[in-house]
Order: C-alpha cells, then sequence, then structure tokens
C-alpha cells in the first residue's frame, strides 16, 4: 500500500477500534469501496492491522495511565495477600482478568481460521450489518430494563411518569458501576470480545452491549470495555507484529500509520466517556447497518 493509504488506515483504524462501529470491518470493506488494489491477503496486512492495534493499546495506557497504575498495585498487593481487600481496584482487576482469559482462549484456538474470513468484504459487510443489529437489540432491551428500574430520585407508583422527565444523568445512575459487576457476568461481557475476530463485528460494541445487558451503565460499560481492551490488543501485537520484519522500506510508513492510530484513537476514547454519559448506542448501530447494506450492493 501507499504512503497515504497507510496513514488513511490508520486514522480509520484509531476511530473504528474504539468506537463501536468495528475497526476489521472498516479495513477490510472501505479499500474495496475507494477502489484500492492492495492485496489484503498478502501476509503484511495482518501485521500491519496489528501493528495500528498497538497505536491504540498505546492510547489507552496513555489515557487510563492513573487507573492502570492503581490496578497493578491492587492486583499484586491481592496476591501478596490472598484475598480481596477493602480497595475496589483488587476487585476490578480480577474482574479484568477474568473478563480476558475468555477471549484469548478462543483466539488462541480459532484465529487461524478465522483469519481466511479478512480478504472476503461482502461477509464484512454482512457482519457489520449484524453488528448494528446486535446493537440495536441491546439498547431495546436496555430501554426495558430502565422501565422497570426507577431513575434515581424516583420510586413508587410515580417511577414510571418521574423517569420520562429525569435527565439522562439520573437514568444512568440507577444502573451499576464496572466495579460492581458480578465475576460470571465479568467472563460473559470478556467472551464476547472474541466476536471481533469476525470481520464487521465491533470489540467494544460487543463488550459494551453485554455490558449494558449486566445492569452497567453506559459510561461504566464503555469504560470497562475500553480496559478489557488494553491487554488483548497488546497481546495480539506482540504475537502479530514480528510478521513486518520482512517488509524493508515499507516500514516507515507502516510505523507513521500506527501513529496516527495512537492520537487518533486517544482523541476518541476523551469523546466516547463523555458521549456515553448520556448518549446510546443507536447512532452507532444505524450506521452499521447502512455501510453493511452499501457494501452489499456497492461491491461486486
Amino acid at each position: 500500500m501507499s504512503f497515504w493509504q497507510a496513514i488513511f488506515l490508520g486514522f480509520l483504524q484509531g476511530a473504528t477500534e474504539l468506537f463501536p462501529v468495528s475497526s476489521l470491518g472498516h479495513a477490510v470493506l472501505l479499500p474495496k469501496l475507494l477502489g484500492w488494489s492492495y492485496d489484503q491477503s498478502s501476509p503484511e496486512f495482518l501485521p500491519y492491522i496489528v501493528l495500528l492495534h498497538l497505536g491504540t493499546a498505546a492510547a489507552l495506557l496513555v489515557y487510563f495511565r492513573q487507573d492502570w497504575i492503581a490496578l497493578a498495585r491492587a492486583f499484586f498487593a491481592a496476591v501478596a495477600r490472598g484475598s480481596l481487600g477493602a480497595d475496589p481496584n483488587e476487585r476490578l482487576a480480577l474482574l479484568l482478568l477474568a473478563g480476558t482469559v475468555p477471549t484469548a482462549v478462543i483466539a488462541g484456538l480459532f484465529k487461524k481460521d478465522l483469519e481466511k474470513l479478512f480478504a472476503n468484504p461482502r461477509l464484512a459487510a454482512v457482519f457489520l450489518i449484524v453488528n448494528g443489529a446486535v446493537m440495536g437489540t441491546g439498547e431495546l432491551l436496555r430501554r426495558q430494563a430502565e422501565r422497570r428500574r426507577p431513575a434515581v430520585g424516583t420510586s413508587g407508583a410515580g417511577a414510571t411518569a418521574a423517569a420520562s422527565t429525569v435527565g439522562a444523568a439520573a437514568r444512568e445512575a440507577a444502573f451499576a458501576e464496572e466495579r460492581e459487576l458480578g465475576f460470571g457476568a465479568a467472563l460473559v461481557v470478556g467472551a464476547s470480545q472474541s466476536l471481533a475476530l469476525l470481520p464487521g463485528i465491533s470489540r467494544s460494541g460487543s463488550t459494551i452491549t453485554a455490558g449494558l445487558l449486566s445492569g452497567l451503565s453506559h459510561e461504566a460499560a464503555a469504560r470497562f470495555s475500553f480496559f478489557l481492551a488494553t491487554p488483548i490488543i497488546l497481546a495480539a501485537g506482540l504475537v502479530e507484529v514480528g510478521g513486518l520484519a520482512s517488509t524493508g522500506g515499507r516500514l516507515p510508513r507502516y510505523l507513521a500509520g500506527a501513529a496516527v492510530a495512537g492520537v487518533t484513537a486517544y482523541l476518541s476514547v476523551r469523546f466516547l466517556l463523555r458521549y456515553f454519559r448520556s448518549g446510546r448506542l443507536d447512532p452507532f448501530a444505524i450506521y452499521c447497518v447502512a455501510l453493511g447494506l452499501a457494501g452489499l450492493l456497492l461491491i461486486h
């Protein structure tokens, strides 16, 4: 690929990895829609995409650096003690560990088979539609849960009427923070990450949706999703990035793309955490369905 194609894919990765719209689906589908001719089945393509993921992981580490320092200290304190203490970060660290294991196992077992799908843009378009449908269904179920659960500051028979007048902040406050998640729910949310091995299924979309269905607020579900993504993305990068060793003179453009991905991802996570204080997955679901349909109609 050319230098500018590499930069464009870096920008695309940085935005779409954290936005719930599937970075891999975009990387497979959009080049075909744009008429680019580079070979997506090349042995260099997947390592380059993984290198872009490393840029995203670096952005997450920088943005949540204070949280990760506190989580690391809490984890080792709990291990040394042999039990959970009063620090809520100890529980969160173990929840993240529990959520990471299922995806690591699934990826190890099925990654090679699923990589064969990466060069199929029509399949990516289908999975984008599925991704949108999953998020839309998740939000429908969440609205049902909101009607059953009074918003903060409301109670009794007047809860339903009052819920229509309270702000989004009160609506979200009726749901849990990530540290209150159960270990079984953390396993389910973590396992949902493995769906992102299918091009067109979003890691953040599937984990945020699973978090919502587990009773988290939108912001807490997004934050837990970003925490879960970091070790998985880093591990995938360390495994696959060695495939770029034979790229020779093309490596600088790939590194430039990774830098662009990191900057874009940092700005994306700042925006999304503010957005999910009151926003929903609906706009992203509509976008994924629309892009998937466009892909099916335009790609021949």
